[in-house]
């Protein structure tokens, strides 16, 4: 678990008022704040915020668990093994909050995201060694929220206010923004109408809201300021976003032109987009804004209608189909990533061969794929006819094989492609630098780290399953 300590030296002698360098009393130690992030990108980004709220509040983010006085746990409820992965967490913190209380020190552990909303008071009851529980909605308060679980009350809060949210929490300093990278996300949307009959987001994160224009625009500003190069739009649905301005509709693909106009931002993306909600103008915003890279991150579940129906998905195989192809006609080089769920209940071996059809059909250039988990609560759990899960394991096999060989596939290629690339990070090795395509893929390269940040054109040498290796044109 250990990371880099984020914490800063700080001088214990400072000369009096009178200066004469008197030795004045050593200020206590600020208490340090370990944020530990399950899922999406949209909780990478909440973890962000809650950390921005608590170091503005007087705490030092630490990356080394051992030296937190403060825990949070980010968490995802998506599917059984992550919410039963942080049961197991609090376990070890639990030992760990133990061997700090020997020692005379406390130790405060929050649970925040998905699984505190869906199980709220069953953590208490399963896990005592919890003091906070806080949902998605809730995290402009974290630092009030603290307080008190420091004050010694076990605090829940799992109430929805997402408009709340997004004006109260507290904007990250320039400092913070430039020490996260220049590739950075920003939340537009956040929730689900969908309701799915295999998912809890509707549940965890509530309906569908999307951020004012000005309050994302605004937002983005500050991050090109501070050195971000690439923003992603995040939401649960981000292609439902939809705002006004001067009595005008606008929708994602609007807001996307809007966003390109602003100095410094280089790089747009958007993550994810349900099917029935791709319009023409965000079709059309490929083939007409150069910044919006070509990758699309569309998930289709199934590639039977009848399961499709089963899942309330509300779009049908050939819909998915044309969209893509629309898709392509715009932006010719678009690259196709999806997300599958193998083992639906009723799921029969020809409905999941038309699944493999569809991925034949599309070639996609990554893509996600689980074995279905039944989560309490949505409809899904409670359906008859639940697939053994050894049927489960040997379709997501197959289904993965597939996957992979295109993947690979599509990286291969790029060998010999020249691209330009924006340099994210230094690499493993003296003189390496890691950057990212336009189609999302990691690229190795040579090169100095004061060029990170830029975007340079590379030639593409080597390709593996997740990665590109290139040399500087």
């Amino acid at each position: 678990m250990e990371m880099r300590d984020d914490t800063l030296a700080r001088s214990d002698a400072m000369p009096d008022a009178a200066g004469r360098g008197d030795i004045a009393p050593v200020p206590a130690p600020a208490r340090k704040v370990f944020v530990k992030t399950y899922g999406c990108q949209m909780n990478v980004y909440d973890s962000e915020r809650m950390e921005d709220a608590l170091t503005q509040g007087g705490y030092l983010k630490t990356g080394i668990i051992e030296e937190a006085d403060l825990i949070l746990l980010n968490t995802c409820h998506i599917r059984e093994k992550a919410a039963e992965k942080v049961y197991s967490e609090i376990g070890r913190i639990r030992k760990l909050k133990q061997e700090k209380a020997a020692r005379g020190e406390t130790l405060t552990l929050g649970v925040t995201g998905c699984v505190a909303q869906a199980e709220g008071e069953e953590i208490f009851r399963r896990a005592p060694a919890v003091d906070l529980i806080a949902g998605p909605q809730t995290y402009h308060d974290i630092a009030a929220m603290v307080a008190r679980a420091e004050g010694g009350e076990k605090v829940i809060e799992t109430e929805f206010a997402i408009e709340e949210k997004f004006a109260s929490l507290p904007a990250p300093t320039r400092q913070q923004t430039i020490a996260r990278g220049v590739a950075g996300f920003l939340t537009v949307q956040e929730g689900c109408d969908k309701f799915c009959t295999f998912c809890v987001v509707p549940y965890t994160r509530g309906a569908e809201v999307s951020r004012s224009a000005g309050q994302i625009l605004d937002e983005a500003r500050r991050m090109a300021d501070a050195g971000v190069r690439e923003i992603t739009l995040l939401g649960q649905n981000v292609n439902a976003w939809h705002g006004g301005e001067a009595g005008a509709a606008l929708r994602l693909g609007d807001l996307l032109h809007r966003l390109a106009d602003l100095d410094g931002i280089e790089r747009l993306r958007y993550t994810t987009s349900h099917p029935i909600d791709m319009d023409q103008g965000l079709i059309d915003a490929h083939g007409a804004i150069d910044k919006l890279m070509p990758y699309l991150h569309l998930p289709i579940q199934a590639g039977s209608d009848r399961v499709l129906k089963a899942m309330n998905r509300h779009h049908t195989k050939a819909l998915y189909l044309d969209v893509i192809e629309r898709m392509r006609r715009a932006r010719p080089d678009m690259a196709i990533s999806g997300d599958f769920i193998t083992g639906f209940p009723g799921e029969s071996e020809a409905e999941f061969e038309e699944t493999l059809d569809v991925v034949r059909a599309v070639r996609y250039a990554s893509a996600f794929s689980f074995k279905y988990s039944p989560r309490p609560g949505t409809p899904g759990a409670e359906l008859a006819d639940q697939v053994p899960e050894a049927v489960k394991a040997e379709r997501l096999a197959r289904l993965q094989a597939l996957l992979g060989e295109q993947q690979l596939a599509f990286n291969t290629a790029c060998i010999g492609k020249t691209i330009d690339i924006l340099i994210e990070k230094k690499g493993r090795h003296a003189g390496q630098l890691i950057g990212r395509s336009p189609w999302l893929q990691s690229v190795v390269t040579t090169g100095e780290v004061s060029e990170i940040g830029q975007t340079i054109a590379v030639n593409v040498t080597g390709a593996g399953p997740v990665s590109l290796m290139a040399q500087r044109v």
